[in-house]
């Protein structure tokens, strides 16, 4: 045992939530296999008992240890993409507790693609549940920073583990039922997911399991959020300062001539890595609107397209810290 995961190992242990790096998101994770445990996760989150939180494992041959009736479609994505940013909704066993589940027959499971992250689930020997470390509906962490600055001394141990190589929430595909479905775009795409399996659908559907990161507000700064093409951001950021409005815009590539603000790589992978960094940055100037410019309309940006809509739904809606 690495003397550094001690302490986050006795916290889990004890059945205490502690901060943990992912490729993704950092995360707050406790035991799944303890419902005490769990229901710590939503107590400091704020999340609704029935949102269903995902099981981080440490590899594919955990899987039966959490779903029963595995197709052969779980096993060659998990074989394919295990480590990494993809989620697999699965039958579950009976032995897992309703309180990971939200109550639904179904359980998501993951293996992250991060070194701290894989060495605590070894050494851990179990699953952990883990839902992005902030409180519930706003923008997810990218740093251990983020996590200390939202939870303070209710979450005792955050592993450090740098910034988060993706920067978005892992790729949601639902294999509970007749047909595979993505049910959360992520920075794995649809493409590569069917060159294992064969077509997939996308979207959720009325019979869909509730998965984590599908509620329309999401993601959410507590500065109101708008979308516009690039066209009217110069324009749009001019008439709300005439007003004597406090504008941020969050550009591509580089910012309009004199508009205040953060600009992002303009490469889907870059502007992921940066996005919820930068979203959190901006909440904390103190504007009264922020302004995001909408990104390309293609398939590479799905993901982000989808985080950056589910963020301005939800934005504003918590003005206050929660």
């Amino acid at each position: 045992m690495s003397l550094e995961l001690g302490p986050a190992l006795d916290a889990l242990r004890r059945g205490e939530a502690i901060g943990l790096p992912t490729e993704t998101v950092y995360g707050l994770a406790a035991d799944a296999s303890r419902p005490e445990a769990v229901r710590r996760i939503f107590a400091l989150k704020g999340r609704p008992a029935d949102h269903p939180l995902i099981v981080h494992v440490a590899g594919a041959g955990a899987i039966d240890d959490w779903a029963l009736d595995v197709p052969p479609a779980a096993r060659a994505l998990a074989a394919a993409f295990w480590p990494g940013p993809l989620t697999l909704i699965l039958r579950k066993r009976p032995s897992v507790p309703p309180e990971v589940t939200g109550g639904q027959d179904t359980v998501g499971l993951r293996c992250p693609d991060h070194p701290v992250a894989l060495a605590l689930l070894r050494a851990f020997g179990g699953g952990l549940a883990a839902p992005s470390a902030n409180r519930f509906g706003h923008v997810s962490p990218t740093r251990a920073a983020h996590v200390r600055a939202e939870f303070g001394d209710a979450v005792p141990v955050v592993l450090e583990g740098g910034e988060c190589a993706v920067g978005i929430e892992s790729t949601i595909v639902d294999l509970s039922g007749a047909t595979p479905r993505i049910l959360r775009p992520g920075m794995l795409g649809r493409e590569r997911i069917e060159a294992i399996i064969g077509p997939v659908q996308a979207g959720v559907a009325g019979d869909s399991p509730r998965a984590s990161g599908t509620l329309d507000a999401h993601y959410a700064p507590r500065t109101p959020l708008l979308l516009l093409p690039r066209t009217a951001l110069a324009d749009e950021a001019t008439q709300q300062q005439v007003l004597g409005k406090a504008v941020q815009v969050l550009a591509l590539g580089q910012l309009p001539e004199g508009a205040p603000g953060l600009a992002l790589p303009a490469t889907p992978a870059g502007y992921a890595h940066e996005l919820y960094a930068a979203l959190r940055e901006l909440d904390g100037r103190a504007a009264n609107l922020l302004l995001a410019e909408r990104p390309p309309e293609t398939d590479d940006w799905l993901a982000i397209h989808d985080r950056l809509r589910r963020s301005a739904a939800g934005a504003g809606l918590d003005a206050e810290p929660t």
